[in-house]
């Protein structure tokens, strides 16, 4: 058996990070009360994260800062003992706030859960995670969403669930993207963008600045780029933003692009039931309906990408909380040798306006 935890909610708490410290200075030098000996065997560790939305000017306003401060106090704990520094960390409830059971009806800022806020902020937030995984130099395994079906309910009444009566909600369409990653996370320039992960921890998203950016990996056969156009207020009528990705390194094949995206029309159920009237009472029809857009959506057939010197280049038009995944496949695999002196995949240059450049 793994032995882990303690699952403490909130290191940033002073309460929690006192708890979490006490369980890992028990584990290092407390007495074992089942051998009589000093210190307990631990596998892994375990933390929960929370962000914090509200109501604010009638639209909800989400906080992700407020998760990321206990993710990167969690980290910055484990990464004080040099004994445990190695050992996995699995975020064992990984949210936007706190009460998965609690229903839109009750605490009305769940009803972003039912949309494309859920899903892009979800885009947002796993990038920085790994961010501070790596500034921390700890073992991140992975983080877990406190998010279930609850049966009987009614129709998208903003439980932090997956699905709602076996319908896919947009966030689940994220998760279907991470799937579609490949396995070695690529270099992503971050130098002219509104925000990198110490901005978001510290500040949020807030502002006229949108959190703009992407997270890519690279396989033998294939890139995958996960773009998205997030902010912490949820606004959906600002212009949709042009996003302009330079991708470097690539090999000069034949490159089949093929882009998936969620947004306001596609790969959304939540929208397509409110196209119906939000009926309570679907029909057969119309279910069928709402489980097919729950699906995730390609915009397009496969075309071929251009390549001069191992570059490409892909401009978006990018609305807010959408988010696009980019998969640039070829044929014939390839070896981390270099094109033109530089490394296969390892840089993705990214930029974006709104209008203009002093809009973001």
């Amino acid at each position: 058996a793994k032995m882990g935890g303690p699952e403490v909610t909130g290191p940033a708490w002073e309460v929690s990070e006192k708890f979490l410290k006490t369980f890992l200075d028990h584990i290092k030098a407390g007495k074992n009360y089942a051998t009589g000996e000093i210190g307990a065997p631990l596998d892994f560790i375990t933390f929960h994260a929370k962000g914090g939305p509200k109501i604010v000017n009638n639209r909800v306003r989400m906080d992700m800062g407020t998760q990321l401060r206990d993710i990167n106090r969690g980290f910055e704990i484990v990464a004080s003992y040099p004994e445990f520094k190695h050992l996995p960390i699995i975020i064992g409830e990984s949210d936007p706030e706190g009460c998965a059971a609690c229903s839109e009806a009750d605490y009305p800022h769940n009803a972003y859960r039912n949309g494309t806020m859920y899903a892009a902020y979800t885009a947002s937030v796993f990038s920085r995670k790994y961010d501070l995984a790596k500034y921390h130099g700890v073992n991140l395994l992975g983080a877990v969403t406190w998010g279930f079906e609850l049966e009987n309910q009614p129709w998208f009444a903003g439980f932090r669930d997956m699905a709602t009566n076996g319908v896919d909600k947009p966030v689940l369409n994220v998760f279907r993207m991470f799937g579609m990653m490949e396995n070695e996370r690529i270099k992503v320039d971050q130098s002219n963008l509104a925000y990198d992960f110490i901005k978001i921890r510290d500040q949020s998203v807030r502002g006229e600045q949108a959190d703009i950016n992407a997270l890519a990996s690279k396989g033998k056969n294939a890139v995958t780029v996960m773009v998205w156009n997030y902010h912490d207020d949820n606004d959906l009528e600002v212009e949709d933003a042009n996003v302009s990705l330079k991708l470097v390194g690539l090999p000069n094949q034949n490159l089949r692009l093929e882009h998936f995206r969620i947004d306001q029309k596609n790969s959304n159920s939540y929208t397509k039931w409110k196209e119906m009237g939000s009926p309570q009472n679907p029909t057969d029809q119309q279910i069928r309906e709402l489980e097919k857009s729950g699906q995730l959506v390609k915009l397009a057939n496969p075309g071929n990408l251009t390549i001069k010197d191992g570059q490409a280049e892909i401009n978006l038009k990018t609305p807010r909380q959408a988010i696009s995944f980019l998969k640039i496949s070829w044929e014939k695999p390839i070896s981390l040798k270099t094109v033109s002196s530089v490394p296969i995949g390892t840089a993705i240059n990214l930029n974006s306006t709104l209008r203009d450049q002093k809009k973001l």
